[in-house]
């Protein structure tokens, strides 16, 4: 009998100054994906998106050292303009699927986004996950303009 795997999740929360409409278009919308993902130091070469249920995306990060990173994964749940669900690969010698949900909640004029990554297989890559999808929120908030609050990564 093999042990049980037990992995890591993180949870993120952040008020935005924006419609769930349009963060949900910023978020599935190439081109204006293209200008907001990546935490500082990382540029967003290209992304590829088939926005359906069993499409899948793909998206280029040149990192800091010239070294290109590819994310990729299928889209398993779409509820437009509140909730995305999709399968997350780092493209490696040994990739490992992880999933991400993002719920985008009206709150009165604003919005939140709640994003949960699961299947996080260290803690140590979990920290990673938290330093990239804060710098990506922060490229969001940049690309439309400002914030209000903000939860930390949990």
């Amino acid at each position: 009998m093999t042990k049980a795997t037990r992995f890591e999740t993180l949870r993120l929360e952040r008020l935005l100054p924006a419609s769930p409409d349009r963060l949900f278009r910023a978020w599935t919308d190439p081109v204006e994906m293209k200008q907001w993902w990546g935490p500082k130091g990382v540029r967003c070469l290209s992304v590829d998106i088939d926005l359906r249920v069993g499409g899948r995306y793909r998206i280029a990060n040149e990192m800091p050292d010239g070294s290109v990173l590819w994310i990729s994964g299928q889209f398993e749940v779409i509820e437009e303009p509140e909730l995305l669900v999709y399968t997350w690969v780092v493209e490696t010698d040994n990739p490992t699927t992880e999933r991400v949900r993002v719920r985008f909640r009206a709150q009165g004029h604003e919005t939140e986004i709640a994003i949960t990554h699961e299947r996080i297989s260290t803690k140590a890559l979990k920290g990673q996950h938290r330093d990239g999808w804060a710098g990506c929120l922060d490229g969001l908030v940049a690309y439309l303009g400002g914030i209000r609050g903000g939860k930390p990564g949990i």
